[in-house]
């Protein structure tokens, strides 16, 4: 699992997409999301405003990807 560390309340998924290294641009996460099967808390998630927040697990392409908000693991 890959810890992704931000200092805000929450990341949407686009910007985290993109924090990842995952896409190259933001206008790129609309397609990267209809071509990916992408699972938040092991929900299925499509839509690229969802805001994720400290302790959510992102899982993409098999990776999994844990936020932490100000180096606080919840």
């Amino acid at each position: 699992m890959i810890d992704v560390f931000i200092t805000t309340e929450y990341i949407k998924l686009d910007q985290f997409l993109k924090f990842a290294n995952l896409i190259g641009a933001g206008g790129e996460a609309r397609f990267f999301i209809e071509d990916n099967i992408i699972l938040v808390n092991d929900v299925p998630e499509d839509r690229r405003g969802k805001k994720l927040r400290n302790g959510d697990i992102v899982q993409v392409n098999n990776e999994k990807y844990r936020i932490i908000q100000n180096g606080e693991i919840k």
